[in-house]
């Protein structure tokens, strides 16, 4: 089976990418499923929080200090004459089934010459390998450690590099947070999304005899997910519901129709008349608390929590046993729903 790549994007900041990558990748592990997750983001707090103490160490020592997306690629973007060849990925030793490819702060440093190559329509010989590079890399890991799901978390930008990770997607999940501006990037996103759809479809033929040719991919919205908000009462609190509500009526009114419009989308309606899904929207996730750093501590998510791992007694654990059982149940569901669409 060929792994299925998703992409976690939204070009606005703090809206929790790197968390819902790394939580989601754990959970489709634990549910059968080999799971490849890759770091784009210079900012490298994905591969921070499965490496901890050892990220320095990873960098700096030999082997692993190469074992990263931009010196793996660097055959092509420096035009070496050697072929991209799959990595030795890092694997928690919490998790066997996940594997990752760890980020570099100096990623963007490809951005330039990437650029030039999506907008040269291979017009430039030296530079028509390297809108298929990132997705070779993947390829090859993916064929080496037999992987089913790949994962990719992007950073907040409208990048080439993002845009070639977009374009090499079978599908993406848009994380917002309930704020003011998650609107204005939602509005973005709908203009953009599949302007580099409509990019990938024409170029397919342009750089079809590159080493690294574009994927055929559909790059198909599973859902959104709202995040980042603090509960009352067991619900949303009232200065957070209007926004949590103006985000899922945007997607369904605005963003939806649009994205259909451009074979975007997939069919949930067999997953609604199920009770599994209510709309595009995959969860509404509130704040960890407490349960957080008692996470990174231990390097798990927070559903992954053994009440040992929590370390309270009587009324405490209780209460942050229950919180950690219902993250478990909602990252549970959205694993469920990425496997019943993305397959």
């Amino acid at each position: 089976m060929k792994a299925k790549t998703i992409v976690l994007f939204n070009h606005k900041g703090g809206v929790s990418k790197t968390t819902t990558t790394y939580n989601l990748g754990w959970k489709l592990s634990t549910l059968g499923k080999n799971v490849l997750l890759v770091d784009a983001d210079p900012q490298c707090n994905l591969t921070s929080l499965l490496l901890g103490d050892d990220f320095d160490d990873f960098y700096t020592n030999e082997p692993t200090n190469s074992a990263n997306l931009k010196d793996a690629v660097k055959v092509a973007f420096e035009g070496k004459p050697r072929p991209i060849a799959a990595i030795d990925c890092f694997i928690p030793k919490h998790n066997p089934n996940l594997f990752l490819i760890p980020g570099h702060m100096d990623l963007s440093e490809y951005d330039p010459s990437l650029s030039l190559a999506l907008n040269s329509n291979n017009a430039i010989s030296t530079l028509q390998n390297l809108p298929g590079a990132f997705y070779e890399l993947i390829r090859l890991c993916s064929e080496k450690y037999d992987i089913d799901y790949v994962l990719i978390d992007m950073n907040p930008g409208l990048s080439a590099i993002n845009q070639t990770f977009f374009m090499s997607s079978d599908a993406f999940i848009i994380p917002t947070n309930p704020d003011p501006f998650s609107i204005m990037a939602l509005k973005t996103l709908k203009t953009v999304l599949p302007r580099w759809k409509r990019w990938s479809l024409q170029s397919r033929e342009i750089f079809k005899d590159a080493s690294y040719p574009l994927p055929s991919t559909e790059m198909k919205f599973i859902g959104e997910i709202v995040q980042r908000f603090n509960l009352r009462n067991k619900r949303a609190a009232r200065p957070y519901q209007g926004k949590i509500d103006e985000i899922k009526t945007y997607v369904e009114d605005e963003l939806v129709p649009e994205l259909e419009r451009h074979s975007m989308t997939y069919d949930i309606s067999e997953l609604i008349r199920g009770g599994r899904l209510e709309n595009h929207c995959l969860a509404e996730i509130s704040e960890f608390g407490a349960l957080l750093q008692k996470a990174n501590v231990a390097m798990v998510p927070v559903f992954a929590l053994t009440d040992q791992q929590i370390g309270e007694t009587g009324p405490v654990l209780e209460q942050m046993a229950a919180n950690r059982d219902r993250f478990n149940q909602i990252f549970t569901s959205m694993a469920n729903v990425v496997l019943g669409l993305v397959k």
